[in-house]
């Protein structure tokens, strides 16, 4: 947008200076044309008189000195063609064609005294002529050779500074333009930055209120409308925190009388009736937990985006880990469950040097351990690998297996909340795992990216940019 303003600006800016520039520079050519036209004509006229009293009394002698000293003055050649003879000076013969066509229309009693406009690349003379002679007579005609050479040159001149201060005043015009652009469009970057943001946590920080009045005031109604819209969620959120946390208590109260309840049945029908609702009871307290888990990780998620939104440079970065020792962690504690589920982990050697990861050493274990249990729940039979890996802008934490995977459509929905796999109905889960990690992985500056492994699986993979280490003060190492 921004290259589409300045674009039709800077046209508009050196279409002026076009404009400007021509005009001065015609009126500086009509200005020399007429101050050489002035003149010339003005020699002309006197010529002609000199001319006429040269006819009338037969003396040509005074005419020919007038016309010898004009032309060793100016350069310019003179012809007059008289009744009985022809005279002529500075070497400007009669037999030129130009000069034979104007004492042909001087003789017709017609005047051509005017100069056509200067050109600054043109070359060449020009002839100006005119009749002399009584009111009912013409006696003869008289013809001058201009030499506009150092009316060029004037004119080239003013061409060459008018040029140079079109040039300055472009510059100047499109530097405004720069300005300007960059003045009205800050406003409506910043406002689409903060639309984005909004879409994506919820959350937006207060914007400037710089630029034209009109944006100042549609900053002003978004940053309103935005805290309205974020409070609104971060109620929705608190709301489900504080529901989830309440019914932890009637709910344990319940567990509770269900256990007592069970010491009194008798028959096994009723006891299979208890289990069965105790089932249903810790299925209810799983997705509790998991509501907070995802209310939690999506308050982190905003509340670092926004941060980087409001200013990056003072955003909050976790001290950089090493994800591999989290990695072992996981795979071991995950081993009893695969082992049950006939399900072989494998971990992948270390790299070289540490791979370092700005997470929180908590969060990397809460993702990687959600990872590695889906797989193993989800993938029976199956062999899962963990590595960890690095390539040059990032980290990749990568869980994969070699079971059945999903399909393309199914990967699409994945991270959606309470999401399961048609296949999966039966396994017991509450479809937010994914969410919480997508989250978890968001509020540490990282993502989670699910895939087809090859030839067939599931891979799943926190990216993490290489974190930015601070180097040491030029100071020494800080001992006395």
């Amino acid at each position: 947008m921004r290259l589409r303003v300045l674009g039709v600006l800077s046209v508009l800016c050196l279409v002026v200076v076009f404009l400007v520039s021509g005009t001065i520079l015609s009126s500086a050519a009509r200005e020399l044309t007429q101050e050489v036209q002035i003149n010339r004509v003005a020699s002309l006229n006197r010529l002609a008189q000199v001319a006429f009293d040269a006819a009338g009394d037969g003396d040509t002698a005074r005419l020919q000195r007038e016309m010898d000293t004009y032309s060793a003055l100016y350069a310019e050649g003179i012809v007059v063609r008289l009744q009985q003879e022809t005279l002529s000076s500075g070497g400007l013969s009669e037999a030129r064609s130009d000069v034979q066509e104007a004492l042909s229309l001087a003789r017709l009693n017609v005047n051509g005294t005017a100069l056509a406009p200067l050109e600054p690349l043109s070359s060449g003379s020009e002839v100006i002529f005119r009749p002399f002679g009584s009111a009912n007579q013409v006696l003869g005609g008289v013809a001058m050779d201009v030499n506009l050479d150092a009316a060029r040159t004037k004119l080239q001149q003013r061409w060459l500074v008018v040029g140079a201060a079109a040039v300055a005043l472009a510059a100047v015009l499109l530097l405004a333009a720069a300005r300007v652009t960059g003045w009205v469009l800050r406003p409506v970057l910043r406002l689409n930055s903060a639309v984005t943001e909004l879409g994506r946590t919820g959350r937006a920080g207060r914007l400037p209120e710089d630029g034209p009045p009109e944006l100042r005031e549609l900053s002003r109604s978004f940053t309103a409308m935005a805290r309205t819209v974020s409070d609104s969620i971060e109620s929705q959120r608190q709301l489900i925190a504080d529901t989830s946390h309440q019914l932890r208590n009637p709910i344990g109260a319940l567990r509770l009388r269900l256990d007592v309840l069970q010491l009194e049945l008798k028959s096994e029908r009723e006891h299979d009736a208890a289990a069965s609702a105790v089932a249903e009871l810790e299925r209810v307290e799983e997705i509790l937990d998991d509501v907070l888990k995802l209310a939690a990780a999506e308050h982190r998620a905003s509340e670092d985006a926004v941060r980087a939104f409001n200013s990056p440079e003072a955003r909050p970065v976790a001290a950089p880990i090493d994800p591999y020792p989290v990695l072992q962690e996981e795979m071991e504690r995950a081993a009893p469950a695969a082992g049950r589920a006939g399900v072989r982990l494998v971990l992948a050697p270390p790299p070289p040097s540490p791979d370092l990861v700005a997470c929180e050493p908590a969060e990397l274990a809460q993702m990687v351990g959600e990872l590695v249990g889906n797989a193993v729940k989800y993938a029976p039979g199956a062999t899962v690998t963990a590595s960890v890996r690095a390539e040059p802008s990032m980290v990749t934490v990568e869980i994969y297996d070699d079971g059945p995977g999903l399909s393309e459509k199914d990967l699409a929905q994945a991270s959606t909340r309470f999401w399961r796999a048609p296949q999966h109905a039966s396994v017991r889960g509450t479809g937010l795992g994914m969410t919480i990690v997508g989250e978890l992985a968001a509020a540490n500056g990282g993502r989670l990216v699910l895939a087809t492994a090859a030839p067939h699986g599931l891979s799943a993979r926190l990216e993490f940019p290489v974190p930015v280490l601070e180097r040491p003060s030029e100071g020494g190492d800080g001992r006395g």
